[in-house]
């Protein structure tokens, strides 16, 4: 078996690409959860919009996970760490999720990546977590103020925390 530096050669960086790609994609996602759920100030059902936004939300945040898995199962197949795509990204998804249930390993030269894989979707699953957590908090008090008679007073809104362009 060889040694781990190439694992590590070709994780380090792949974990800081990816963890780049995820923040710009958070805080795209911030900005149109944000500029959506501004335009519902103050016309009512803002629970509904609410729920529909975030929903929205959690559903790029997923695609966002699956592309970085995609991400990672490109490099297994370009070092020749697994034998097809579909295994590939089978493995990648099992490894950043955690879930490690696939039947899937790869090359006994690259099982470190695998855990270090694993170790970019902590790190990734925290980021959205707390992306999600932070959005609610900043979006959610806003509508909640409409609903106790703020009704046509943005001021109350800006100073409450929320939608803050």
């Amino acid at each position: 078996m060889a040694p781990w530096h190439a694992d590590w050669a070709w994780s380090l960086p792949l974990i800081v690409m990816i963890v780049v790609i995820h923040l710009v994609g958070l805080i795209l996602v911030n900005e149109r959860v944000v500029r959506a759920l501004s335009g519902t100030v103050g016309r009512g059902h803002y629970t509904a919009s609410f729920i529909v936004v975030m929903g929205a939300a959690a559903l790029a945040v997923t695609v966002l996970h699956a592309f970085e898995g995609a991400v990672w199962a490109g490099a297994y197949q370009l070092l020749g760490a697994l034998p097809d795509n579909r295994s590939a990204m089978l493995y990648s998804l099992s490894a950043i999720t955690s879930y490690g249930q696939a039947a899937i390993s790869l090359e006994p030269d690259w099982q470190m990546m695998g855990a270090l894989e694993a170790l970019n979707g902590l790190m990734l699953f925290g980021l959205t977590t707390a992306f999600l957590f932070k959005m609610v908090q900043q979006v959610w008090p806003a509508g909640a103020g409409l609903m106790a008679g703020a009704v046509g007073r943005p001021d109350a809104i800006v100073s409450r925390g929320g939608f803050r362009p």
